[in-house]
């Protein structure tokens, strides 16, 4: 019997990460490698297929390496991975025929427009949950089959095999053996209709994309293969993928409907687990799969934060107030409390629940007193205050969610000023992931619980998830929060739209101001 021990390949944009887990979910090596971001034009952004997969296999022999295991010792594999971003590769060469296409990029924004105009956002967020958006993977896919010559016949004649990261690290994994998915990442393609949890030949339809390039669609916890035992050393079973604010949600052990966790890195991204309820946004929210562990699947509302980490890097990069981001709390703490300054941060558009490209960054409030400390405040402030605006959409969205907890993971969620304002302003506990490492530790948890030999099942935390830290916020004096209708007197300020109708003009007045 193998040893209990599980790699969990976390492929993110801009480095892949390789951990090994003991059998009670202790990280015991781990390793990391960047690799090239590439922009070959205004709003474009790929990556070499290539760079994906030479930097899980180098990070997953490292981790191996660094835990002081051998392959062998390995019982079996759990992957996470960016969403969305697209690979389209030849069956014959197991070669890509072009670059990924990263979730960031925008090329095929005309193509959404086009068939929002033809009136098909009602059939794709009826079956995927979805807005339509060049975010997602389907247009990523009509847009390569299109522009790469002999790629239409070449898929017509089923030579050609199309993967979201997850997928196309598998087939190579497996030697080319297995072309699957697994549900999480299918339903951020547009593609899928998440009532059923497969393929819609509808939604294929809409894109013009044949079946026959598209994976089969597994649960996170399944068979999706073995590795050759050339590439690590060792045949391992691959018994868990989920696509990363997934594997998030597992690692924070979100089991139950109603509790929420939101990952701050760059931007943020906030899921809410309704349970077998599949909700419809009535406020431009997400409606997903959070997960499916055996028969039934488990939903979830998500809200997208464009700019949260980021804010932080334009303090250090773009105004050079601080020279690292664990400065940003200690400049914050210093800030005139009687001075109300509010960024909108804005820098790349607003994601929701406004979802308008549009959008310009604004500063509000500054006088000549103004200075360094309170423009960090102003921008600590602007990813509480964001998260504000998803938790009351997602209140909204479904009323029955009580949202007495979030629970918080990635780099942001380590600033203690910064969790501790989230708590005042949000007006329920935050609670910070004892392991920096959530999305890692949800497809170990995912690949322990499917290979099940060897495991302690038991350290899945359903109930008992052990928190680094919890702030609770104070009692409500009105300062923060209204003790009226509960909105924050700061939003107000912003004059914030309070309809998707509204979002134009609120992106048009504020960019001209």
């Amino acid at each position: 019997m193998k040893n209990g021990y599980i790699l969990a390949v976390d492929q993110g944009t801009t480095s892949t990460r390789s951990i090994v887990f003991s059998p009670d979910f202790k990280a015991k090596g781990a390793d990391q490698q960047e690799f090239p971001q590439q922009f070959p034009r205004s709003g474009w952004v790929e990556h070499d297929p290539e760079d994906l997969w030479r930097t899980t296999v180098e990070t997953a022999r490292g981790a191996i390496a660094n835990a002081g295991l051998t392959a062998t010792e390995i019982a079996a594999i759990g992957i996470t991975n960016q969403r969305e971003t697209t690979v389209v590769w030849d069956r014959r060469t197991g070669k890509a025929i072009h670059n990924a296409i990263v979730w960031q990029d925008r090329r095929t924004a005309d193509a959404c427009d086009r068939l929002r105009r033809d009136g098909a956002a009602e059939l794709i967020a009826s079956r995927s949950g979805l807005l339509i958006d060049a975010y997602f993977s389907a247009s990523k896919i009509a847009w390569i089959l299109d522009n790469v010559a002999g790629a239409r016949a070449a898929a017509d004649g089923g030579h050609l095999a199309f993967g979201t990261v997850d997928s196309w690290l598998v087939y190579r994994l497996t030697g080319g053996r297995k072309h699957v998915t697994d549900i999480t990442n299918a339903s951020r393609t547009m593609l899928c209709d998440i009532a059923t949890g497969q393929w819609d030949e509808e939604l294929l339809q809409c894109f013009s994309i044949p079946r026959s390039i598209l994976p089969e669609i597994l649960d996170n916890v399944d068979s999706f293969g073995i590795t050759e035992r050339s590439i690590l050393g060792a045949e391992i079973s691959i018994r868990g993928v989920a696509g990363d604010q997934h594997a998030s949600l597992i690692g924070q052990a979100c089991f139950e409907p109603g509790m929420m966790k939101a990952t701050y890195g760059t931007g943020c991204f906030a899921l809410l687990n309704t349970g077998s309820e599949r909700i419809t946004s009535k406020n431009r929210l997400l409606t997903t799969i959070g997960y499916k562990i055996g028969p039934e699947i488990t939903y979830a509302l998500e809200g997208s934060i464009f700019v949260a980490g980021a804010a932080i890097q334009w303090l250090r990069d773009g105004l050079g107030i601080i020279s690292n981001a664990g400065q940003s709390a200690e400049l914050a703490a210093k800030a005139d409390a009687q001075q109300q300054i509010y960024l909108v941060p804005a820098f790349t558009g607003l994601g929701a629940p406004w979802w308008d490209p549009s959008a310009r960054a604004s500063l509000f409030g500054m006088t000549r007193n103004s200075g360094p400390a309170e423009l960090a405040r102003a921008a600590l402030d602007s990813i509480c205050l964001q998260t504000y605006d998803l938790m009351h959409a997602m209140k909204g969205d479904w009323p029955e969610a009580s949202l007495s907890l979030l629970r918080v993971d990635g780099g942001v969620s380590k600033n203690d000023w910064a969790m501790q304002r989230l708590a005042n302003i949000v007006g329920v506990g935050v609670q910070r992931a004892q392991s920096a490492e959530s999305t890692a530790l949800g497809a170990a948890w995912l690949a322990g619980y499917g290979q099940g030999a060897g495991l302690n099942r038991a350290a899945l935390p359903r109930n008992g998830w052990p928190a680094k830290a919890l702030h609770l916020p104070p009692i409500p004096n009105g300062t923060v929060r209204s003790s009226g209708d509960g909105k924050l007197p700061c939003v107000r300020r912003f004059n914030l739209p309070r309809t998707p109708n509204d979002v134009r003009a609120y992106a048009r007045i504020r960019s001209q101001r």
